[in-house]
């Protein structure tokens, strides 16, 4: 009789698992058909017209960012090489720090589109230029804010929701994200 209940138990939880896995991905935003990089921590997604030198441009990273997050290699000028030169700077900034951290970057073709895709996740009108999305580990941005500001400030974001068992409060993520920010926007002057 136990053998039973130990194998409907684990059935039933296998069940839960399938159905919650399948909730988190069964969103379509419509970056099939977009342009891809990896990186060793993130991976990126943007619109097929839009160049990538365009993104590392509003980046705007430097060596001296490079030196700062402990590479001492030369500085690449990829787009993956400076979201994980920049992620290793906001890990460094919250003194939190995952070896094997990997999310998702997609940069929406627009405000239109960033937008669109806000409401359909979140209910709500978008009042932001950049939002992250921690079922699914995914920053969206649209290309005029691909700055390593805003970009810092919700990879700060993402690596709480990753590093912490039990989230603090919102507005404590809130906070310690805008002090990422700031640190980012100081070290840039």
């Amino acid at each position: 009789m136990p053998l039973k209940k130990t194998a409907r138990a684990i059935v039933f939880l296998a069940a839960l698992v399938l159905l919650s896995s399948g909730i988190a991905f069964a969103y379509d935003d419509g970056f099939g058909s977009a342009k891809k990089i990896e990186g060793k921590y993130f991976t990126i997604y943007y619109p097929s017209q839009l160049e990538s030198s365009v993104l590392i441009q509003k980046l705007n990273m430097g060596a001296s960012d490079n030196l700062m997050a402990g590479k001492s290699a030369p500085y690449e000028v990829g787009l993956a090489d400076m979201l994980d030169t920049l992620f290793i700077r906001v890990s460094d900034i919250l003194d939190m720090h995952i070896y094997s951290f990997h999310g998702t970057v997609k940069v929406c073709e627009n405000k239109a589109q960033l937008g669109r895709i806000y409401k359909d996740i979140v209910g709500r009108e978008l009042n932001t230029v950049s939002f992250f999305v921690t079922d699914m580990n995914t920053i969206y941005i649209m290309p005029d804010s691909f700055k390593r500001e805003v970009l810092g400030h919700e990879m700060s974001h993402s690596l709480m929701s990753r590093y912490f068992v039990v989230q603090p409060p919102e507005k404590i993520h809130e906070l310690l994200a805008m002090y990422v920010e700031y640190q980012l926007r100081k070290g840039s002057q």
